[in-house]
């Protein structure tokens, strides 16, 4: 089957209310929702931004992937985060993704793909922390003819 028929389930995804997602000090707030787009790859996503609770300073963004391309399986997951430099080291990255899973488990997406750079130490060890289990290191094509070694993680919510 073509990965893009299989991905037509998409063509009418209604996006559900994610309800309010915070922890004492960290808040998920729904920036935008993004419609399926085949012609581009892209299927349906959550993005939200991550704010402190107590100043309201936005920290960094997080999103949810409703599905996976073929080319997502690979390298770029049902999740994607990234913390602004100033925050990082307070584990935002880690307790975004705890934040969402119940959206996960609403939306029964089980297990969870995410993806990393094996060198990037900061999210091998969030991933880790979040109990990831590496399903496979490889050298992923992410561009025509440009690869990039990719750790590819599931976690089961």
């Amino acid at each position: 089957m073509n990965i893009l028929d299989d991905l037509g389930r998409y063509n009418d995804y209604e996006f559900i209310d994610p309800g309010i997602m915070t922890d004492a000090e960290l808040e998920l707030v729904l920036k935008e929702t993004c419609p399926y787009k085949p012609q581009k790859g892209y299927v349906p996503e959550y993005k939200f931004t991550m704010v402190n609770v107590r100043t309201r300073a936005i920290m960094g963004n997080i999103s949810l992937r409703v599905g996976l391309t073929e080319k997502l399986k690979e390298f770029g997951g049902h999740i994607g985060y990234e913390v602004d430099e100033q925050y990082r080291g307070n584990n935002y990255a880690a307790r975004s993704c705890r934040l969402i899973f119940p959206l996960f488990r609403k939306l029964e997406i089980n297990p969870v793909v995410i993806t990393c750079a094996p060198n990037n130490l900061p999210s091998v060890r969030t991933i880790e922390s979040l109990g990831g289990t590496l399903i496979a290191a490889k050298n992923v094509e992410i561009e025509l003819g440009i690869f990039r070694p990719t750790n590819i993680y599931h976690l089961f919510v």
